[in-house]
């Protein structure tokens, strides 16, 4: 009895002392491309961007998104499987090792591959052996963001939405979450896109709000509500404009940056955060999306990376509206749209001003007060009549930036809301200056607008994942 007992317990120590499995590390393809973990046994899941069989050996490409960069898997051919085609998704284990080919490489010797979704070559839009137009790829808005250029685009977009918030947050701002309904039109233009609720016929239920209400074209307003607690505040969100446009520059959806800085009598106050804001959101996604940025600089734009580095190395130039004028009516440059003083710019002379002045970002201040917004603060300098009104202008886009101080004076303003017959609807705007109001300004910057800058895209459908704009809307 006492042996069956003894060897009982001796079971049991064995089966305890036995080693446990160990399951493979689970990789990003950027983690495992960098080489994190060489010599262990590790998982990869992602898509296959090249399978090339051979007699005794399995070759793919496979890419997660996470890097511009793909894993070479190394396979026997015995894991060869007919369903292992461009796009299907995969998931691999395997040792990873340094690639005995390429130096500074790494590859993952594969022991087990399992297709996880299939993908029909024959069907699929996307060939992997060709170089496919933005053009091309915006009929498949669900799609294009697997090719390297479209996928590349996305993380330097969401690089730089990151950049724009540490911008602010170092520098003391506190953000506010804008509303997308609203009953304000911010720029007065009426390009606005009102929202109902479906018809129950129901007068009562007909308006939803008691009020029209429309999608926000700028969250400037409401900043200006929080400025009267905040001296520095910002939203980052979209922005809606029922524009009848299908340029390559507009869209009906965008993003906006936007900021408002209270205690500011200077526009100098202003294109210093503007400055500030776009070297360090630049600098940050050059150093975080070297690769990616590359891709466009050699690819898609190629000679853009001088552009960028000069912006960057020098100094803004600021020059008045009137000067802007005298410098395109002294022009040779034939204008589809003439030039005199009180007329608003165009792109074409924006991207003049912007060449003339050495082919950097540039300041226009000191607009015509007809051309701007009714809180746009009146310099009182007849018989011109300017506002404290500031664009930044830079290479390939022309407008970036919009901004302005804003009128603090209530006699002032409550005769410009008089004058265009707003002041009814704004007396909530009255009210901000009524009650502790300080001088204040801020401006807004076209995000989409401020990637093409970087990146050199022409179309500004090919900087947003989901284009919007007049008889478009697909997903």
């Amino acid at each position: 009895m006492f042996a069956a007992a003894h060897r009982l317990v001796l079971s049991h120590v064995r089966r305890y002392c036995q080693k446990t499995p160990i399951k493979p590390i689970k990789l990003r393809i950027s983690e495992a491309a960098s080489g994190a973990e060489l010599g262990a046994e590790v998982k990869v899941q992602g898509w296959v961007r090249s399978c090339r069989p051979q007699k005794t050996n399995l070759f793919l490409h496979v890419n997660d998104g996470s890097c511009l960069q793909s894993l070479q898997i190394v396979a026997s051919s015995e894991l060869n499987d007919p369903l292992l085609t461009f796009g299907s998704a995969v998931e691999v284990t395997g040792i990873l090792k340094k690639s005995p080919h390429q130096k500074q490489s790494v590859e993952l010797e594969a022991d087990q591959i399992h297709v996880i979704g299939e993908c029909n070559p024959v069907d699929f839009p996307l060939k992997v052996k060709e170089r496919h137009s933005f053009e091309y790829l915006r009929q498949f808005p669900h799609l294009r963001c697997r090719t390297n250029a479209f996928s590349s685009l996305l993380r330097i977009r969401s690089e730089a939405t990151t950049a724009m918030h540490s911008y602010f947050k170092e520098n003391g701002f506190v953000q506010i979450h804008t509303p997308v309904i609203t009953s304000n039109d911010c720029e007065g233009a009426g390009e606005l896109f009102q929202v109902e609720a479906p018809s129950t016929g129901n007068e009562e239920d007909e308006n939803f709000f008691s009020v029209p209400a429309y999608l926000t074209v700028s969250g400037q307003l409401h900043l200006e509500v929080m400025s009267g607690a905040f001296s520095k505040v910002y939203t980052f969100g979209p922005t809606f404009r029922a524009e009848n446009s299908q340029t390559r520059r507009h869209l009906a959806e965008f993003y906006m940056v936007e900021a408002e800085i209270s205690f500011t009598e200077s526009l100098e106050d202003l294109t210093k955060v503007m400055e500030d804001m776009f070297r360090s959101a630049t600098e940050h996604v050059l150093a975080h999306c070297a690769e990616d940025v590359d891709l466009f600089h050699k690819h898609v734009t190629p000679g853009h990376r001088e552009t960028v580095d000069s912006m960057l190395k020098k100094s803004f130039p600021v020059i008045t509206y009137s000067e802007a004028i005298n410098i395109l009516n002294r022009s040779s440059e034939k204008f589809a749209f003439p030039t005199h003083w009180g007329c608003d710019l165009q792109t074409e002379h924006e991207k003049y001003l912007v060449k003339h002045c050495g082919n950097i970002p540039v300041f226009v201040t000191d607009y015509p007060y007809d051309l701007k917004p009714f809180y746009a603060r009146d310099n009182e300098d007849h018989p011109e009549h300017t506002a404290a009104a500031v664009d930044l202008l830079v290479p390939g886009v022309g407008e970036l930036c919009g901004g302005s101080l804003r009128e603090e004076r209530l006699d002032l303003l409550r005769a410009r809301l008089e004058e265009v017959g707003l002041e009814d609807i704004y007396s909530w705007y009255l009210d901000l200056r009524r009650f502790g109001s300080a001088p204040h300004g801020g401006f807004g910057l076209g995000f989409e607008r401020y990637l093409q800058c970087i990146l050199g895209v022409d179309n500004i459908k090919d900087v947003i994942p989901f284009p919007r704009f007049s008889h478009s809307c697909l997903l």
